[in-house]
């Protein structure tokens, strides 16, 4: 294990890569505290030591055994069937984002490591897509939140990736560790979350890739903010929403992001932001792509 700094200036073991079994021990404990036997129909019977559905009563929802279930929270799930799964995805209450974690979870489809060898680049065609939106910022993400392509309003709006050291161009890193990030979301409790979330989906998928482990124990080693959201286990798919931005040059911004799966690559994502047609952010956007022109 590689030492990671933290802020008081010591250090902490990072691990090369994540236990899987941990990581679904944890998932479903956490997921098993935030219900109530009022949530799913069942009575509450005299006080509890801890929050949330007890093992037996979640055992009992999904129709398992209570063994059977300690088993695999347990993070032995080697042979679960889908329909087990399902079953306690439903009686967890679980997301459409949640059920495929825990399905990876409990069931990696390979142990293999993915190729963090080899660079991802954007392809020609979906660079080409960059340049055409001259009044739409969008970057590409790619493994591990990283920033691997933009345009140029891409780059005035959320960072100026050009400049920045490649290691820097990470969603993660941005948002914990750049005071520039921090100031420009006017909801950055809300996109610290979402990124969160994102990269414990990411981590699900590929526990055994040492990149990223090792920024999550970067993070968790410089940031207590990301250790306190780290420490829910909450996962989320990026889609599309509102961001309300307060940009330096420009000033306030409110813009709907769509994210586009990449043909060419399934690890790519094309994020786009625009404005609502005559708004103050149309004039906002349009004052940006001037002042690079």
């Amino acid at each position: 294990m590689n030492p990671v700094p933290t802020t008081d200036g010591t250090t902490q073991p990072g691990p090369a890569v994540v236990d899987r079994r941990t990581e679904l021990s944890a998932f479903l404990r956490s997921r098993r505290a935030r219900l109530r036997p009022a949530d799913v129909g069942l009575p509450e019977h005299g006080r509890r030591r801890v929050p949330g559905l007890r093992r037996e009563e979640l055992a009992q929802l999904a129709g398992v055994s209570v063994a059977y279930y300690i088993r695999l929270e347990q993070g032995r799930g080697a042979g679960v069937s889908d329909a087990v799964l399902d079953a306690i995805g439903t009686a967890l209450r679980l997301t459409p984002t949640e059920r495929d974690h825990l399905r990876h979870l409990a069931r990696p489809a390979s142990r293999r490591v993915r190729a963090a060898a080899r660079p991802q680049r954007v392809g020609p065609a979906c660079r080409q897509v960059l340049d055409a939106l001259e009044l739409v910022p969008a970057f590409v993400v790619g493994r591990g939140l990283d920033v691997i392509g933009w345009n140029r309003l891409g780059s005035a709006l959320f960072g100026d990736f050009p400049a920045m050291p490649r290691e820097r161009r990470n969603l993660a890193r941005q948002v914990f560790l750049d005071p520039a990030t921090r100031a420009l979301y006017v909801n950055w409790e809300g996109k610290a979350e979402v990124v969160v979330g994102l990269l414990r989906r990411e981590l699900g998928r590929a526990p055994d890739d040492p990149a990223l482990a090792g920024l999550v124990a970067e993070l968790s080693g410089v940031s207590g903010e990301f250790r306190r959201l780290w420490a829910r286990h909450d996962v989320q798919d990026k889609g599309f929403g509102v961001k309300q931005l307060n940009h330096p040059v420009v000033g306030p911004l409110t813009l709907t992001y769509e994210t586009l799966s990449v043909a060419a690559d399934p690890e790519q994502l094309l994020v786009t932001h625009h404005a609502a047609a005559g708004s103050r952010s149309e004039e906002a956007l349009r004052a940006l792509a001037a002042g690079l022109a």
